[in-house]
C-alpha cells in the first residue's frame, strides 16, 4: 500500500529540479500513505512527473522501489495497491522470456503492460490498485483504478497543470493549486453525507470512478480539456445467473472460492492480521483464515461501554472459539472526541459517515502490532446484508395504501394546518412540533414523487429530504444512484438495491472510510470479499437466495455456521457506530455551537442560517434526533474552517475561520 501523486501539463515552466521539488512536496502531503521511502522521476520530453510514497508490503528490498521502470525502459509506473495473482503472472510471463530482478508486483505488472498492452493487462491484475502510468513510446499517460474502487484516485485541471494523486492534500501542493469549492457538489453532500464519484469538493477535479482507466495523449494535451474514463470491465456484466443453486451448493463453492482468495490476500512480507467485529462477514474472513494459517491469526477489536455501541464482547467470543490472537481496546468518550478534529485533514473533503471515528480508532491500535489487516466488507452489498432492504421493498409496494395518500396529502397543505391536522389525527404526533411534522412531511413528499423502486431508494436513503431545505444551491450530478438501471441487471427489486449500493454506498462511503482512516495510520487493509471471481459469483446467485424472509446473507452464514457456532453469531444488527445524538447534546455542543453560530454561516453564504439553526435547536431540545442532518453540516463546517479560509459568495467579505 502507498501513495502516489503527480503532475503533467503543455507548458510546464521551470527547470527540473524545481519539478522534482513539486514532486517531493506532493509525496510527503501523504507521508502516512508510505512512510517507508519516496521517489519522484520527471521527464522534460512528456511534461510528466510521478511522485512515490512507499509502504514496504511485498519484496522490502529496493527492487520494490518506485517510481519504477520496465525492464526496456517504455513504462514508468507509481502504483498504489496489490495484485494478488502476480505470482501467477510472473511465472506466465517468464514462460514467454520475460525477466525479473526482484519479487514485487510492481515489476510483474509493469513486464504485463509490455507484453499484453495496458488495458489487456488491466483485465487481468487481480487486486486493488491505482496508479499513474507513464507511456514513452507512445507519449500517453494511463490513470486507473481498480474494479471495486478500493484504492483512490483524484484528477483534474489546476491552470495549466493536470494534477492527479491519491489523495487531495497531494494535489493541494502544486503550485497551481486554486482549491475552489465546487458549490454543485454541495447538495450531494447534503442528500448523503458524503460526496460521490466523479464529484468531488473542488471544481475541476474528480474521482475516477472504479474500474476505470483514462488515457491522455501529452503530445496532444490542452489545459483543461480531459478524456472520458474508459472502463475495463463492467459490474453490471455479472449478473448473469448461471445455473441453479441451493444454500448448500452455493455455499460449497463460497468456501472454496473464498478460501483460495484469503490465501492469496494473506501474502506478506511484513506482520498480517485482520479486523473483527464478531458480526457475520469479519468472523467469515478470519474464520476461513485461521482454517489455512500455521499460527494464531491476529485479530483486532474495540468496544465502548455505552449501550448498543458496543460489539467487542461478541468479537471476543468469536476469536477464542478459533483460536486467534486477539487483542480488544475499550475506548472512552473522549478517546472518540480526540479524533474529531482530525477528520477533515484525513479525508481531505466533507465526509460524515461517523462510523469513520471507530474505523480510525481500531486502525491505530492495529497498526501497533501489524502492517496488513484483512476486512470483511463487501459482504452487506454482494449478499444483501443490509437490514434495510425489506423495509424498504415494503415501503414501495405500500406507497398506494392509505396511510401513504393521506401523509402526500398532508404535505400539500400549508405548514400550520398541516401540523395541526397531524397531531390532531394521530396521537403518536401530538407533542411534536410543527418544525419537526413538515421535516418528515417533506420526505413523504419525496418518496411518494418517486417514479421507480431506484428513485424511491434515492429518497428514502437521503438524509435531508430536500437539500434546497438547507443550502441556497440547487442542481445535484449524476452518480450511482441516479441514471437508468443497465439492461444487464435483472428487473428484479433486491438485485436493483444492490445493483445500486456496489455503485455509490460501497466505493463512496464504506471504502473511503476504510481506506483514509486505515492509511492515516500507515495501515494496509485488504477485503477478500471484493475480489472480483467472488464478485461475479455472488452477483450470479439469485437475490432470494441470500435473503430470505427478512434475514439476509444466507449462503454467507452457511459458511460461516461451519466454523462458528451459530448462537456467538446470531444476533440484532448493531453495525459500527458511535452515539454521535448525545455527543452532540453533551460534550460536542459547544465545538457544534462554534462551527453554526449564526454570523459564521451568515457569512460563509452556503447554508440557510435559520432552517440550520432551526434543527439544531430542535436536536438539543431532546424532542428529535437529527444526528444525521447535522453531522454533514458540522463535517462541512469542521472542513472548511481545517482549509484556513471559507470562501464566501462574492458579496460578501470572507469569513474569518
Amino acid at each position: 500500500m502507498c501513495g502516489i501523486a503527480g503532475f503533467a501539463g503543455p507548458d510546464l515552466p521551470g527547470s527540473k529540479e524545481q519539478y522534482e521539488s513539486i514532486l517531493d512536496g506532493m509525496g510527503q502531503a501523504i507521508l502516512h500513505r508510505g512512510p517507508d521511502a519516496g521517489g519522484v522521476w520527471f521527464s522534460g520530453e512528456m511534461g510528466l512527473g510521478l511522485s512515490h510514497r512507499r509502504l514496504s508490503i511485498i519484496d522490502l528490498s529496493e527492487f520494490g522501489a518506485q517510481p519504477m521502470a520496465s525492464e526496456s525502459g517504455r513504462y514508468v509506473i507509481s502504483f498504489n495497491g496489490e495484485v494478488y495473482n502476480f505470482r501467477n503472472l510472473k511465472t506466465e510471463l517468464e514462460g514467454a522470456g520475460a525477466r525479473f530482478r526482484g519479487h514485487s508486483d510492481t515489476e510483474v505488472m509493469l513486464a504485463a503492460f509490455e507484453a499484453w498492452g495496458v488495458e489487456q493487462a488491466l483485465a487481468r491484475f487481480s487486486g486493488m490498485f491505482a496508479f499513474a502510468l507513464a507511456d514513452r513510446k507512445e507519449l500517453k499517460l494511463y490513470l486507473a483504478r481498480d474494479r471495486m474502487g478500493e484504492k483512490p484516485l483524484y484528477y483534474g485541471w489546476q491552470g495549466s497543470a493536470l494534477v492527479f494523486g491519491s489523495e487531495l492534500k497531494a494535489l493541494q501542493q502544486h503550485p497551481q493549486w486554486k482549491g475552489e469549492i465546487n458549490r454543485s457538489a454541495l447538495p450531494l453532500l447534503v442528500r448523503h453525507n458524503l460526496i460521490p464519484a466523479p464529484h468531488t469538493i473542488y471544481s475541476g477535479i474528480f474521482k475516477l470512478p472504479p474500474s476505470s482507466f483514462i488515457t491522455i495523449d501529452l503530445a496532444g494535451i490542452e489545459s483543461g480539456r480531459l478524456p472520458e474514463p474508459s472502463r475495463y470491465w463492467r459490474l453490471e456484466d455479472q449478473f448473469t445467473e448461471s445455473r441453479d443453486w441451493t444454500v448448500e451448493t452455493a455455499a460449497n463453492h463460497l468456501e472454496e472460492l473464498l478460501t483460495e482468495v484469503i490465501g492469496e490476500q494473506m501474502v506478506s512480507d511484513v506482520p498480517l492480521g485482520a479486523f473483527l467485529s464478531g458480526g457475520v462477514d469479519s468472523s467469515t474472513v478470519v474464520a476461513l483464515m485461521q482454517k489455512q494459517a500455521s499460527t494464531p491469526v491476529k485479530t483486532f477489536s474495540i468496544g465502548f461501554n455505552e449501550e448498543g455501541f458496543n460489539e467487542a464482547e461478541h468479537a471476543a467470543a468469536v476469536a477464542q472459539h478459533l483460536g486467534t490472537d486477539h487483542t480488544e481496546l475499550y475506548v472512552t468518550e473522549q478517546d472518540a472526541l480526540k479524533v474529531i478534529p482530525l477528520l477533515g485533514k484525513i479525508y481531505d473533503e466533507p465526509f460524515a459517515d461517523s462510523s469513520q471515528i471507530p474505523t480510525f480508532l481500531v486502525s491505530e491500535m492495529t497498526r501497533k502490532k501489524v502492517t496488513v489487516a484483512l476486512s470483511g466488507d463487501g459482504g452487506d452489498e454482494l449478499f444483501c446484508g443490509y437490514t434495510r432492504y425489506p423495509g424498504m421493498l415494503r415501503g414501495w409496494q405500500r406507497r398506494g395504501s392509505l396511510g401513504s395518500r393521506l401523509k402526500s396529502l398532508a404535505s400539500l397543505l400549508p405548514p400550520g394546518l398541516a401540523a395541526q391536522a397531524i397531531r390532531t389525527l394521530v396521537p403518536s404526533q401530538k407533542e411534536r412540533s410543527a418544525d419537526a411534522i413538515q421535516f418528515r412531511l417533506a420526505r413523504a413528499r419525496a418518496t411518494a414523487s418517486a417514479h421507480n423502486l431506484s428513485e424511491f431508494y434515492r429518497q428514502s436513503v437521503s438524509v435531508w429530504p430536500d437539500p434546497a431545505m438547507a443550502l441556497g444551491e440547487s442542481g445535484e450530478g449524476s452518480y450511482g444512484l441516479t441514471g437508468p438501471l443497465p439492461a444487464e441487471v435483472p428487473d428484479e427489486d433486491l438485485k436493483t438495491l444492490m445493483w445500486r449500493d456496489l455503485n455509490w454506498y460501497l466505493p463512496d462511503d464504506i471504502l473511503t472510510k476504510v481506506d483514509r482512516a486505515a492509511m492515516a495510520c500507515s495501515l494496509e487493509t485488504r477485503i477478500p470479499m471484493l475480489n472480483h471471481r467472488v464478485v461475479s459469483f455472488a452477483m450470479g446467485l439469485p437475490a432470494t437466495l441470500s435473503m430470505q424472509g427478512n434475514v439476509g446473507k444466507q449462503v454467507l452464514r452457511s459458511v460461516l455456521y461451519r466454523h462458528v457456532p451459530r448462537e456467538l453469531i446470531e444476533r440484532p444488527k448493531q453495525g459500527f457506530a458511535v452515539p454521535v445524538a448525545a455527543w452532540l447534546r453533551g460534550s460536542l455542543r459547544e465545538w457544534a455551537e462554534d462551527l453554526l453560530d449564526p454570523l459564521r454561516l451568515r457569512e460563509q453564504g452556503y447554508w440557510k442560517t435559520a432552517m440550520v439553526r432551526q434543527v439544531w435547536s430542535e436536536h438539543l431540545s431532546g424532542r428529535e434526533d437529527y444526528s444525521f442532518e447535522l453531522w454533514g453540516i458540522l463535517m462541512f463546517q469542521a472542513w472548511l474552517k481545517e482549509q484556513g479560509t471559507c470562501i464566501g459568495t462574492g458579496d460578501k467579505d470572507e469569513y474569518a475561520c
